[in-house]
Protein backbone atom coordinates (compact mmCIF):
# COMPACT_ATOMS: atom_id res chain seq x y z
CA UNK A 1 0.00 0.00 0.00
CA UNK A 2 1.46 3.31 -1.10
CA UNK A 3 2.50 6.02 1.33
CA UNK A 4 1.84 8.63 -1.35
CA UNK A 5 -1.79 7.55 -1.53
CA UNK A 6 -2.16 7.90 2.22
CA UNK A 7 -0.80 11.44 2.47
CA UNK A 8 -2.55 12.95 -0.56
CA UNK A 9 -4.59 16.01 0.40
CA UNK A 10 -2.85 16.63 3.74
CA UNK A 11 -1.25 20.00 4.32
CA UNK A 12 0.08 20.33 7.88
CA UNK A 13 3.50 18.89 8.65
CA UNK A 14 2.10 17.01 11.64
CA UNK A 15 -0.69 15.42 9.59
CA UNK A 16 1.74 14.42 6.85
CA UNK A 17 4.10 12.84 9.37
CA UNK A 18 1.30 10.91 11.07
CA UNK A 19 -0.05 9.72 7.74
CA UNK A 20 3.41 8.55 6.69
CA UNK A 21 3.84 6.54 9.91
CA UNK A 22 0.35 5.11 9.55
CA UNK A 23 1.03 4.10 5.94
CA UNK A 24 4.34 2.50 6.90
CA UNK A 25 2.72 0.45 9.68
CA UNK A 26 -0.02 -0.69 7.30
CA UNK A 27 2.59 -1.66 4.69
CA UNK A 28 4.60 -3.72 7.20
CA UNK A 29 1.44 -5.40 8.48
CA UNK A 30 0.30 -6.25 4.97
CA UNK A 31 3.62 -7.81 4.01
CA UNK A 32 3.68 -9.94 7.17
CA UNK A 33 0.08 -11.07 6.75
CA UNK A 34 0.63 -11.93 3.10
CA UNK A 35 3.77 -13.91 3.86
CA UNK A 36 2.84 -15.62 7.14
CA UNK A 37 -0.96 -15.61 7.13
CA UNK A 38 -3.22 -13.10 8.85
CA UNK A 39 -4.26 -15.33 11.73
CA UNK A 40 -0.67 -16.37 12.52
CA UNK A 41 0.70 -12.84 12.96
CA UNK A 42 0.18 -10.86 16.17
CA UNK A 43 0.14 -7.13 16.79
CA UNK A 44 3.39 -7.55 18.73
CA UNK A 45 5.04 -9.14 15.70
CA UNK A 46 3.86 -6.36 13.39
CA UNK A 47 5.12 -3.74 15.86
CA UNK A 48 8.51 -5.44 16.13
CA UNK A 49 8.85 -5.71 12.35
CA UNK A 50 8.04 -2.00 12.01
CA UNK A 51 10.48 -1.06 14.78
CA UNK A 52 7.85 0.47 17.07
CA UNK A 53 6.24 -0.48 20.35
CA UNK A 54 2.88 -2.21 20.59
CA UNK A 55 1.40 0.94 22.14
CA UNK A 56 2.61 3.01 19.20
CA UNK A 57 0.98 0.63 16.74
CA UNK A 58 -2.27 0.78 18.70
CA UNK A 59 -2.23 4.58 18.60
CA UNK A 60 -2.61 4.34 14.84
CA UNK A 61 -4.73 1.19 14.52
CA UNK A 62 -7.09 -0.21 17.13
CA UNK A 63 -6.78 -3.71 15.64
CA UNK A 64 -4.65 -5.53 13.10
CA UNK A 65 -7.73 -5.75 10.87
CA UNK A 66 -7.87 -1.98 10.77
CA UNK A 67 -4.28 -1.81 9.53
CA UNK A 68 -5.38 -3.57 6.35
CA UNK A 69 -8.86 -2.17 5.94
CA UNK A 70 -7.57 1.40 6.28
CA UNK A 71 -6.80 1.10 2.56
CA UNK A 72 -10.54 1.52 1.98
CA UNK A 73 -10.99 4.57 4.22
CA UNK A 74 -12.84 7.53 2.74
CA UNK A 75 -14.22 5.56 -0.20
CA UNK A 76 -17.76 6.22 1.02
CA UNK A 77 -17.17 9.97 0.93
CA UNK A 78 -15.57 9.82 -2.52
CA UNK A 79 -18.36 7.68 -3.96
CA UNK A 80 -21.17 9.75 -2.45
CA UNK A 81 -19.60 12.99 -3.71
CA UNK A 82 -19.22 11.47 -7.19
CA UNK A 83 -22.91 10.57 -7.03
CA UNK A 84 -23.87 14.12 -6.06
CA UNK A 85 -21.74 15.49 -8.91
CA UNK A 86 -23.73 13.52 -11.51
CA UNK A 87 -26.32 15.45 -13.55
CA UNK A 88 -29.62 15.62 -11.68
CA UNK A 89 -31.51 14.30 -14.71
CA UNK A 90 -29.34 11.17 -14.86
CA UNK A 91 -31.14 8.04 -13.66
CA UNK A 92 -30.10 6.58 -10.31
CA UNK A 93 -28.52 3.41 -11.68
CA UNK A 94 -26.31 5.27 -14.16
CA UNK A 95 -25.26 7.70 -11.44
CA UNK A 96 -24.54 4.85 -9.03
CA UNK A 97 -22.48 3.07 -11.68
CA UNK A 98 -20.35 6.19 -12.01
CA UNK A 99 -20.05 6.57 -8.24
CA UNK A 100 -18.91 2.98 -7.73
CA UNK A 101 -16.35 3.38 -10.50
CA UNK A 102 -14.54 5.90 -8.30
CA UNK A 103 -13.98 3.20 -5.66
CA UNK A 104 -12.10 1.13 -8.24
CA UNK A 105 -9.56 3.82 -9.08
CA UNK A 106 -6.90 2.50 -6.63
CA UNK A 107 -7.21 -0.95 -8.23
CA UNK A 108 -6.68 0.54 -11.70
CA UNK A 109 -3.84 2.83 -10.64
CA UNK A 110 -1.86 0.39 -8.48
CA UNK A 111 -2.81 -3.12 -9.54
CA UNK A 112 0.39 -4.67 -8.17
CA UNK A 113 -0.53 -3.38 -4.71
CA UNK A 114 -4.27 -3.87 -4.70
CA UNK A 115 -4.51 -7.29 -6.32
CA UNK A 116 -2.69 -9.03 -3.43
CA UNK A 117 -4.64 -6.86 -1.00
CA UNK A 118 -7.92 -8.03 -2.53
CA UNK A 119 -6.72 -11.63 -2.35
CA UNK A 120 -5.83 -11.25 1.33
CA UNK A 121 -9.19 -9.71 2.22
CA UNK A 122 -11.16 -12.31 0.27
CA UNK A 123 -9.27 -15.21 1.86
CA UNK A 124 -9.44 -13.94 5.46
CA UNK A 125 -12.85 -14.17 7.18
CA UNK A 126 -12.04 -11.46 9.73
CA UNK A 127 -11.04 -9.03 6.98
CA UNK A 128 -14.02 -9.90 4.80
CA UNK A 129 -16.33 -9.27 7.75
CA UNK A 130 -14.59 -5.99 8.52
CA UNK A 131 -14.93 -4.84 4.93
CA UNK A 132 -18.64 -5.65 5.00
CA UNK A 133 -18.99 -3.63 8.21
CA UNK A 134 -17.31 -0.66 6.56
CA UNK A 135 -19.59 -0.97 3.58
CA UNK A 136 -22.66 -0.36 5.72
CA UNK A 137 -21.36 3.20 6.00
CA UNK A 138 -20.85 3.28 2.22
CA UNK A 139 -24.44 2.16 1.68
CA UNK A 140 -25.81 4.79 4.04
CA UNK A 141 -23.69 7.57 2.51
CA UNK A 142 -24.81 6.62 -1.00
CA UNK A 143 -28.44 6.40 0.07
CA UNK A 144 -28.28 9.87 1.60
CA UNK A 145 -26.75 11.17 -1.63
CA UNK A 146 -29.53 9.57 -3.66
CA UNK A 147 -32.13 11.19 -1.42
CA UNK A 148 -30.38 14.56 -1.76
CA UNK A 149 -30.33 14.22 -5.55
CA UNK A 150 -34.09 13.71 -5.41
CA UNK A 151 -34.56 16.83 -3.32
CA UNK A 152 -34.94 15.08 0.01
CA UNK A 153 -33.67 16.28 3.36
CA UNK A 154 -30.26 15.04 4.47
CA UNK A 155 -31.41 15.42 8.09
CA UNK A 156 -33.86 12.55 7.70
CA UNK A 157 -33.12 8.85 7.37
CA UNK A 158 -32.83 7.91 3.68
CA UNK A 159 -35.91 6.18 2.23
CA UNK A 160 -36.04 2.42 1.81
CA UNK A 161 -35.71 2.47 -1.97
CA UNK A 162 -32.54 4.57 -1.72
CA UNK A 163 -31.00 2.15 0.80
CA UNK A 164 -31.84 -0.83 -1.40
CA UNK A 165 -30.38 0.78 -4.53
CA UNK A 166 -27.24 1.85 -2.67
CA UNK A 167 -26.77 -1.65 -1.22
CA UNK A 168 -27.19 -3.19 -4.67
CA UNK A 169 -24.62 -0.80 -6.13
CA UNK A 170 -22.07 -1.68 -3.45
CA UNK A 171 -22.66 -5.38 -4.11
CA UNK A 172 -22.12 -4.84 -7.85
CA UNK A 173 -18.75 -3.33 -6.98
CA UNK A 174 -17.92 -6.25 -4.66
CA UNK A 175 -18.75 -8.79 -7.36
CA UNK A 176 -16.70 -6.92 -9.97
CA UNK A 177 -13.66 -6.83 -7.66
CA UNK A 178 -14.11 -10.49 -6.72
CA UNK A 179 -14.23 -11.55 -10.38
CA UNK A 180 -11.24 -9.35 -11.16
CA UNK A 181 -9.29 -10.92 -8.30
CA UNK A 182 -10.11 -14.44 -9.48
CA UNK A 183 -8.85 -13.52 -12.95
CA UNK A 184 -5.52 -12.44 -11.40
CA UNK A 185 -6.19 -8.93 -12.61
CA UNK A 186 -6.51 -9.92 -16.26
CA UNK A 187 -10.19 -9.03 -16.58
CA UNK A 188 -11.18 -5.42 -17.14
CA UNK A 189 -12.65 -3.94 -13.96
CA UNK A 190 -14.92 -1.50 -15.76
CA UNK A 191 -16.29 -4.23 -18.01
CA UNK A 192 -17.03 -6.34 -14.93
CA UNK A 193 -18.75 -3.43 -13.19
CA UNK A 194 -20.80 -2.72 -16.32
CA UNK A 195 -21.82 -6.39 -16.52
CA UNK A 196 -22.84 -6.43 -12.84
CA UNK A 197 -25.03 -3.34 -13.24
CA UNK A 198 -26.47 -4.69 -16.50
CA UNK A 199 -27.47 -7.93 -14.74
CA UNK A 200 -29.07 -5.87 -11.97
CA UNK A 201 -31.20 -3.97 -14.45
CA UNK A 202 -32.28 -6.95 -16.53
CA UNK A 203 -36.00 -7.62 -16.54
Amino acid sequence: MSENTAITGLTSTRDIARAAVRARLAEVAFELFRREGFDRVTVNEVSAAAGVSRSTFLRYFATKEEAILSAFDAQDALASQALLDCPVDQDDWTALRHAMSTTLEPFRRAQQEFLPLARLVDSTPALSAGRREKQVAWRDALARALAERAGGSTAEAPPLHALVRAAAAVECMNIAVSQWTRSDGRADLDDLLDAAFAALREE
